[in-house]
């Protein structure tokens, strides 16, 4: 039963020591290699941990950042006084297709001005209300909108569609009056694509000739 020995010192005396305690002595050393080997893991997780904490801590940040500059470049292109001004486009176009004329007038400064899109009408108030009261009215679609905002002026610029003509540009200037953002300018025209410039240009020439 004792065949299997491992002969050890003990202060120089030589004792045999069964295979059964070896092995176990062995199984402890293992056993603490393990726990060894297990605490430095533990420690490399929890300093990794660390620095991931750290890297998720510092990208919440970063991201914030981003959305507060998006947050104010949209308060910037969005603020109240901006919003209030396109609103009084958005009415001017809803009250231009109802041909509400006194809704409509009220948008505009006393000394407003409209600029149509025939070279001749470059309008007053008074010669722009002797024009569209007897009219049924006009419909003026949005599908894009700039503005831009300097101080008290608003100048703006806008895409529109029209059941008559089709696409169409107003452009102007909104001047804040009495508290209240009112029309001084509007510039209706017909955009017209590169392509076909030379001849509709020659067509005007030519009308404007007749």
């Amino acid at each position: 039963m004792l065949k299997d020995t491992h002969a050890f010192a003990v202060k120089g005396t030589t004792v045999n020591r069964p295979a059964i305690m070896s092995r176990a002595t062995n199984a402890s050393r293992a056993t603490c290699v393990n726990r060894a080997s297990l605490g430095l893991l533990l420690s490399a997780l929890m300093l990794g941990g660390l620095n991931v904490s750290a890297q998720a801590q510092d990208s919440p940040t970063q991201s914030a950042q981003t959305q507060d500059t998006q947050v104010q470049g949209a308060a910037t292109t969005s603020n109240p006084d901006q919003q209030a001004a396109a609103q009084v486009l958005d009415l001017l176009n809803q009250y231009s297709s109802d041909a509400d004329w006194d809704k409509y007038f009220a948008l505009y400064r006393q000394d407003g001005i409209f600029i149509g899109t025939d070279a001749s009408e470059r309008w007053g108030m008074a010669e722009f209300e002797h024009y569209s009261r007897p009219t049924k009215g006009w419909r003026y679609d949005l599908t894009e909108r700039h503005l831009i905002q300097h101080g008290d002026v608003i100048l703006f610029d806008e895409l529109l569609n029209s059941p008559a003509y089709g696409v169409s540009r107003g452009t102007g200037t909104l001047i804040k009056t009495d508290g209240n953002w009112k029309i001084a300018q509007y510039h209706l025209s017909f955009p017209i694509p590169n392509e076909i410039a030379k001849q509709i240009t020659a067509e005007i020439k030519a009308a404007n000739k007749q």
